[in-house]
């Protein structure tokens, strides 16, 4: 079965009177980002007819016709997944008046956001899809050794060497998301 890895840590941030400061809070870690490539590989093994490259191929016309469509002003539903779309942000401050706002003066940014589809057989919700996961701490790894699925254990030291250790995007989830739910897609200019 599949495991999500996790490391727990303490707040430190020097604001001793917040009152999350000194508390302890869990952090996702990844140990690899696949690649187009890497992933078209993988469901080219899963039974599909179609070789890695066809994948690969259907993928980046996805991308390709997913951005289009975002500049579009649509939304792109990809069922039993979820929908895409734009956000924007303004600068801080805006404008006075709506007769003086000025699109290329104060939009700062557009975010693609992914909304997980929530349909009840494949619900992707956060409480929801946390049911789903099997969670392993880190630190139990690099104590005893990583353990198979059927529980023995391996010989060999386990490290922590290519795990992303980056904080960006969604892995410190202490709060809940702002702006309208949904999660900046990863590797988007954010």
């Amino acid at each position: 079965m599949s495991k999500i890895l996790y490391e727990v840590y303490q707040n430190d941030i020097k604001d001793s009177e917040s009152v999350m400061f000194g508390k302890w809070y869990a952090r996702l870690k990844s140990i690899e980002t696949l690649s187009t490539e890497k992933l078209a590989k993988h469901i080219s093994e899963h039974g599909s007819v179609f070789t890695a490259d066809v994948v690969e191929g259907v993928m980046k016309k996805v991308k390709t016709c997913l951005l289009e469509m975002l500049l579009e002003s649509k939304k792109v539903k990809i069922n039993g997944l979820g929908t895409f779309y734009l956000t924007c942000e303004c600068q801080k401050g805006g404008s006075d008046k709506e007769e003086d706002f000025n699109v290329n003066q104060h939009l700062k940014a557009l975010h693609i956001r992914f909304l997980p589809d929530q349909v009840q057989e494949d619900n992707l919700s956060s409480r929801e899809f946390i049911k789903k996961a099997e969670f392993v701490n880190v630190k139990s790894l690099l104590s005893t050794g990583s353990t198979d699925e059927d529980g023995s254990q391996d010989d060999e030291d386990s490290t922590d060497e290519g795990t992303d250790t980056t904080q960006g995007g969604s892995t410190d989830n202490t709060g809940g998301n702002e702006g309208g739910g949904g999660s900046t897609i990863p590797g988007e200019g954010d």
